[in-house]
């Protein structure tokens, strides 16, 4: 079975024509430019680290061998009642919506440890770049459509051309609400879990409405990364749309396929 993805131009949300899922590819996808596979900058969840990211996405990593390599990075932040002496790699987060804790629902009037996060970011670019894109889970991707919005508006701190979002969400914060103000016009897939019952679908697919001609790929599972094998096609076309070091996606013709 084909993972449902849609396209913004042709359709939103998991129903085509007739009450099909549908969705648009293009018509050949690309092959990577001889040299270096694409350089992803992955960010994880809340509650999460680098090295528990990097289990969680192996899986992932093997799908994308000689495509796009991850590289994940430490969210500054320590979760409190977590960092005890005998946990070598305490759960971390990259805002808070309230002292100590996180609720991605929370309006929260005074959310903390955002600008951290994107210092955090901004140096890991410059000092373990280059990076061709970003591959967000949960907080990590709410995270990053942030970032994208910042690049779409010329921020040079952040040199992406695009992004995958899995399990992503718009901050309901109003001090964040400016990165949604403008359509982020960035290239990015949101991959979205039927049955996640930490961020509810209708959650990233609000967020996925902030971009311009978002790919949203819908999947019958819940709150993780997915790899099955209608998932790795997509993310295999998605990337096959960009070139290691180029700093713009392909415009491809595309085709309908259901």
């Amino acid at each position: 079975m084909r993972a449902a993805i849609t396209n913004q131009r042709a359709a939103f949300g998991r129903e085509g024509e007739g009450g099909r899922k549908c969705g648009l590819f293009p018509a050949k996808a690309g092959t990577m430019a001889e040299g270096r596979p694409l350089r992803l900058l992955a960010l994880h969840g809340y509650r999460q680290s680098e090295r528990r990211f990097r289990q969680r996405t192996g899986a992932l990593r093997k799908a994308l061998r000689g495509h796009a390599e991850l590289v994940t990075l430490d969210a500054p932040h320590l979760v409190p009642g977590c960092d005890d002496e005998t946990n070598d790699d305490p759960p971390r987060g990259w805002w808070f919506s309230r002292p100590g804790s996180f609720e991605a629902s929370e309006a929260a009037d005074e959310p903390a440890g955002l600008e951290e996060s994107l210092r955090v970011v901004a140096t890991a670019m410059e000092e373990r770049g280059p990076f061709d894109g970003l591959l967000g889970f949960s907080q990590g991707a709410a995270l990053a459509a942030m970032l994208c919005s910042l690049r779409a508006r010329g921020d040079p701190r952040f040199p992406v051309t695009f992004a995958i979002l899995v399990a992503a969400f718009p901050s309901r914060s109003p001090a964040h609400q400016h990165f949604y103000r403008q359509p982020i016009a960035l290239p990015s897939m949101h991959v979205v879990g039927d049955t996640d019952a930490v961020i509810a679908a209708h959650l990233s697919t609000e967020l996925a409405r902030c971009f311009v001609e978002p790919v949203i790929v819908t999947h019958p599972g819940g709150h993780f990364v997915p790899v099955a094998a209608p998932q790795k096609e997509a993310y295999l076309q998605f990337l096959g749309r960009f070139r290691p070091g180029q700093g713009q996606a392909e415009q491809p013709e595309t085709r309908l396929v259901s």
